[in-house]
């Protein structure tokens, strides 16, 4: 199984006086994070897209380029890349680059995103949010597979016999698909037999398994090999030297977050009694000592009939750079051996 790191490139909330430093410091503390995930051994490294104030990440594969310079063995992922209001060929045209500079280290999750305001920034109608999706994976797909294509589609002009460059180091170059909770979405990613990257931010991760199984039925009745049907999911997760560390890190701002932008969307404010069954047994967050981490990860995996791979994503508590990089530290050194161990036996 691998083990990896999600961020976003956040700024603080958007309420908060910034400075000109800010956004220029948390660059270079992501980086820094990059670096440190390498040096502590893990095995992957994405970073979101988002096109609101409070983020600086509306261009992840720019990011994953200066991180690659400073890193040799890392595979480096968006998580995710917005494709609904994206340009395909630029967004294959950026990948592959990237794959030039790292020397066949990137990847891309490509997903329909949590948020809405790429639609209109980008011309696009919200109503359309699938549709474009399905549209734009497919072209995704076919520039992945040929070199000189020829693809007509709704959403934008015909492609007759055009070449598109550069390519990548990796052929092919790994795209995952990014879902949340809606079956079709499983099923396509099944249907075409691409990799799965689950988002769970809360509830049980166990009952995801009746849309894995779904997941995998499709792929294989579209004739796909097993081992092409992987399985990982992206969890909020903090590890600490202490369970009592970990939560008194990480609960007052997961509350903050969480609360703020369910404001947005009719969510009720999140209570500590939410978060304390979240951090549970059952529950879908990772935070806490590193060997009850383990002990979850080992669960979360045999309740979905296994992963292959599992990120962590710690930016929603809006933890100071430097408990971020012991997080990792402990990941790297604690966790992640944990695992390799266990899944070697």
């Amino acid at each position: 199984m691998e083990i990896g790191i999600d961020s976003f490139a956040t700024m603080r909330p958007p309420d908060t006086a910034i400075t000109e430093e800010d956004p220029i410091a948390t660059m270079a503390e992501l980086l820094e994070r990059i670096e440190c995930a390498e040096k502590f051994g893990l095995d992957i490294f994405g970073v979101g897209e988002h096109h609101r104030k409070e983020f600086l990440d509306s261009a992840p594969a720019v990011i994953l380029a200066a991180a690659s310079a400073r890193t040799k063995r890392i595979r480096l992922t968006s998580a995710v890349t917005v494709l609904s209001t994206a340009d395909p060929i630029r967004v294959f045209q950026s990948f592959a680059t990237l794959d030039l500079i790292s020397k066949g280290r990137a990847e891309m999750v490509v997903g329909r995103g949590s948020f809405s305001e790429s639609f209109p920034l980008f011309g696009f109608n919200f109503e359309d949010y699938d549709n474009l999706f399905a549209e734009k994976l497919d072209l995704l797909l076919k520039l992945r597979a040929e070199e000189t294509i020829d693809w007509c589609g709704r959403f934008r002009p015909p492609l007759v016999k055009q070449a598109v460059y550069p390519r990548p180091v990796q052929d092919p170059i790994p795209i995952w698909l990014g879902v949340g909770g809606t079956p079709n979405s499983f099923v396509r990613a099944g249907r075409l037999g691409l990799p799965l990257m689950i988002a769970i931010i809360g509830g049980e991760t166990r009952r995801f398994r009746p849309m894995v199984d779904l997941y995998r039925e499709s792929g294989f009745k579209a004739g796909h090999a097993e081992e092409k049907l992987k399985v990982g999911i992206h969890s909020l997760g903090y590890v600490a030297n202490s369970r009592e560390e970990a939560v008194e890190d990480f609960y007052p701002g997961y509350a903050e977050t969480f609360t703020r932008i369910g404001k947005e969307r009719g969510w009720p404010p999140t209570r500590r009694e939410h978060f304390n069954s979240q951090i549970g047994p059952t529950g879908a967050l990772l935070v806490g000592h590193w060997e009850e981490v383990v002990e979850k990860i080992q669960r979360h995996s045999e309740a979905l009939g296994g992963i292959c791979r599992l990120t962590f994503q710690m930016n929603v508590a809006a933890l100071p750079h430097s408990k971020l990089l012991q997080s990792i530290e402990l990941i790297g050194n604690k966790v992640a051996p944990a695992i390799r161990k266990e899944c070697a036996r």
